[in-house]
């Protein structure tokens, strides 16, 4: 993993997408245990429970993430809170790349679901301007909830910390059937891609996602 100073160009360009943070409520944004330095390999064969719970997405909707996160097509799932003005918004750009490489796959063949680690501030509304922020297109989901439940989902998806803004920066990709790899850190567009196209050549993908590819 490239030390932290070498990623200092793209957190710059970060915090311009992201845009400034309210004084009165934006939380010390992570920790040394955040720290990109620390991150372990890819853990593939991730230990992943995801409750059968109900979220809200950025338009308000209710959303029952079990169902959305395995849905028989591949789902790149990443962690964030919108005060936040480094890693998060890092993170996020990422996977907005991510949505550009995916293309018109994005919602036919693959999910993108961006969960927040701060519900008590992240509104629906919140979500959905921090998405605009980062040209989330339909397909990339943004969810929050009560704070009870947002924990439970985060406990079993292996990213809940004592406090939120320690998180540790990471993207899950999931096959959909309850399959996982965890990418720590910054994982690249393309070694997210990668997965999600290892993912997607297994037996057993979504037949209409392969029909609409042509595959």
């Amino acid at each position: 993993m490239a030390p932290m100073r070498s990623i200092l160009p793209a957190a710059l360009a970060a915090l311009v997408l992201a845009g400034p943070a309210r004084a009165e409520d934006a939380p010390p944004c992570h920790g040394p245990g955040a720290s990109a330095d620390a991150a372990p390999p890819a853990d593939a064969g991730a230990r992943v429970e995801v409750p059968d719970v109900e979220l809200v997405d950025q338009d308000g909707k209710t959303v029952r993430i079990r169902s959305l996160l395995q849905s028989g097509k591949p789902v790149v799932v990443s962690f964030i809170f919108t005060t936040c003005t480094t890693i998060c918004p890092m993170l996020s750009t990422i996977v907005s790349r991510v949505q550009e490489k995916l293309g018109d796959r994005v919602g036919q063949e693959v999910s993108l679901v961006s969960i927040s680690v701060d519900p008590a501030r992240d509104t629906p509304a919140r979500l959905k301007a921090y998405a605009a922020r980062h040209h989330a297109k339909q397909g990339w989901t943004w969810l929050t909830g009560g704070r009870g439940t947002v924990e439970q989902v985060l406990r079993g998806m292996g990213a809940y910390t004592p406090s939120f803004a320690d998180h540790p920066p990471m993207v899950l990709v999931g096959d959909g059937a309850g399959g996982w790899t965890r990418l720590n850190g910054f994982p690249s567009q393309a070694t997210i891609v990668a997965q999600v196209d290892a993912y997607a050549a297994r037996p057993g993908t979504d037949p209409v996602a392969t029909t609409a590819q042509g595959h």
